[in-house]
């Protein structure tokens, strides 16, 4: 059915529901699966907590830290379930583009990710990354609420 499964993570708790959801599937499948984690540039202007408290060399060394704990996190529960694991750090001004993006640069046939990740009114303003996968990918999308 499903060879290679997408899963993209933001590190959150429920991303890590979704990503365990994926893997869980993609060794009943005998699939491989590829870890993604996307994250935005530094804007001057905005209302993420962590572009506001850094400067830009500060917010991308957190940035990098973070995209490397929870790739690592990721494939590593990849590698107890015996999974065959490949893991993509990308920086994209659209995550919702690089998942679909990634997915199609890597020949992935599913896409497996949590129902939502931001939260309030962020949420409200910039939409659900979740959302505009759903409505922009051609490839199928998997929902983990």
């Amino acid at each position: 059915m499903y060879k290679h499964i997408l899963i993209p993570t933001d590190g959150s708790e429920l991303a890590d529901k979704a990503v365990r959801h994926g893997i869980a599937l993609a060794r009943s499948l005998a699939a491989t699966v590829t870890i993604l984690t996307a994250s935005t540039p530094f804007r001057i202007f905005t209302t993420v907590p962590e572009m506001l408290e850094d400067t830009p060399a500060e917010y991308r060394k957190h940035m990098q830290l973070h995209v490397a704990n929870t790739l690592g996190a990721a494939a590593d529960i990849a590698r107890a379930a015996g999974v065959a694991c490949d893991t993509v750090g990308i920086e994209h001004e659209h995550p919702y583009q690089a998942i679909i993006d990634t997915a199609t640069s890597k020949g992935c046939d599913l896409i497996v990710m949590a129902s939502h990740g931001r939260h309030g009114m962020a949420a409200l303003v910039l939409g659900s990354e979740t959302m505009k996968v759903l409505t922009h990918s051609t490839i199928p999308v998997l929902v983990h609420r």
